[in-house]
């Protein structure tokens, strides 16, 4: 990829999207780019909701939560919140594929977000964020597959969730029907 000026890395602070800046990191490292982590954040209840019942004090303080994220998120990846001159962070407002293809639309970008969790057909049916990235960037897009162990947590989760889920009034009553029926 040669002519690459800035690599945009999705950060959420989730496991795939820590392995995306990982190596969103090696790529600017490897082109001599500049590198942009960004975080995009919505008030809670939305836009929508934040225009019905506006409060310029909550949208300062929703603002902050969103920079505090991405600094944890910095890190949980190098370990400090880095603030060199070839890392810039931004917390932008607005829906993340939104956001995420608005910031890389400069010739020279390179926007890198973590694949999701699942396998290709739940990949495709469910990460809205990559399918939006991926129609439509106006530049490449690196996908990159989280770590193993994100994904064993998943499934396990997945598994405990259908063990443990909650009995329905429909399953309570078919298994306490009275005797002779």
């Amino acid at each position: 990829m040669p002519g690459v000026s800035r690599v945009v890395a999705g950060v959420s602070g989730s496991p795939g999207s820590l392995a995306a800046l990982r190596y969103a990191e090696y790529l600017a490292l490897a082109h001599g780019a500049l590198l942009v982590p960004v975080l995009a954040w919505e008030p809670p209840g939305g836009d929508r909701a934040a225009r019905v019942q506006p409060a310029a004090g909550l949208n300062q303080a929703w603002r902050e939560m969103a920079c505090q994220r991405l600094d944890d998120a910095l890190a949980a990846v190098w370990g400090e919140s880095r603030r060199e001159p070839g890392v810039q962070p931004q917390a932008e407002r607005g829906p993340a594929g939104w956001v995420l293809v608005n910031v890389a639309d400069h010739s020279g970008d390179l926007l890198v977000i973590g694949a999701g969790h699942g396998g290709p057909v739940r990949n495709a049916l469910r990460c809205r964020v990559v399918r939006y990235c991926v129609a439509r960037a106006r530049c490449p897009v690196v996908l990159v597959p989280p770590p193993q162990l994100a994904v064993e947590l998943g499934r396990r989760w997945i598994a405990w969730r259908l063990r443990h889920r909650t009995l329905t009034p429909a399953q309570v009553l078919a298994d306490h029907r009275p005797p002779g029926r």
